[in-house]
């Protein structure tokens, strides 16, 4: 690959890592796992990049690939990530630190979206992170209208948890 390939990457995947450790807190529980998710995220994202036409967003697009990768390791019985070697790579990410001991009221909305389903969880995060509900419908690949609907569903269901 092109060394401004390998920058382009870099450089987006810094801009947006913000989003991967958020869908990584989604989907995991603890500090080892959040890593491992968010490695093997980068490295599912490194190798869809050349694939990458700019047709979307980058963060659309990494939403897509961060959240279908975390789906697909996270419903497996055996819940083991594999990994690929990325030691050969001349680059690296510098994950910045993720501080794991937020606000109480943060705490508890975590622990209510733990118990949505998996595409529950995409959504309310798409919507908590202020995406409209056509870059919503585009990344989850279902319609606006349907967007819609179930994010009050979610809504109603999330106030039931928090005030039973």
């Amino acid at each position: 690959m092109s060394e401004s390939l390998e920058q382009s990457f870099v450089k987006q995947l810094k801009d947006n890592q913000n989003i991967v450790h958020k869908i990584c807190r989604l989907y995991t529980s603890g500090e080892d796992a959040h890593k491992d998710l968010f490695q093997e995220i980068t490295i599912q994202l490194w190798k869809a990049f050349p694939k990458f036409r700019g047709e979307s967003k980058f963060s659309t697009w990494a939403y897509r690939v961060a959240l279908n990768t975390a789906i697909t390791l996270y419903r497996k019985s055996t819940r083991s990530i594999s990994t690929v070697e990325f030691e050969s790579r001349s680059f690296f990410i510098s994950q910045e630190d993720y501080n794991s001991e937020e606000e109480e009221q943060l705490k508890l909305m975590y622990q209510a979206v733990h118990q949505l389903n998996d595409i529950e969880k995409a959504l309310i995060f798409m919507y908590l992170e202020d995406k409209d509900y056509t870059e919503i419908a585009e990344t989850l690949g279902i319609s606006e209208v349907n967007a819609r609907v179930k994010m009050n569903r979610i809504k109603g269901k999330l106030k039931k948890i928090l005030n039973p």
